[in-house]
């Protein structure tokens, strides 16, 4: 059975543990309908569509 030589420090522990935890920013599409950037797989909040039909009716806020 493998036993390490000495103990992990708390740098060495965590720099490993936060290269796992980084932030990934989120992927940007551009909408067919209007070409606003939304995220993929979601309903575009300025014109309402996803993938080619009106899903939705965009409240106007202004």
């Amino acid at each position: 059975m493998a036993v390490p030589r000495a103990k992990t420090s708390k740098a060495r522990t965590r720099r490993r543990q936060g290269l796992n935890m980084r932030l990934k920013a989120p992927a940007l599409v551009e909408c067919a309908g209007c070409g606003n950037l939304i995220v993929s797989h979601r309903v575009c909040p300025k014109c309402g569509f996803y993938r080619g039909r009106q899903v939705i009716i965009p409240e106007n806020n202004g």
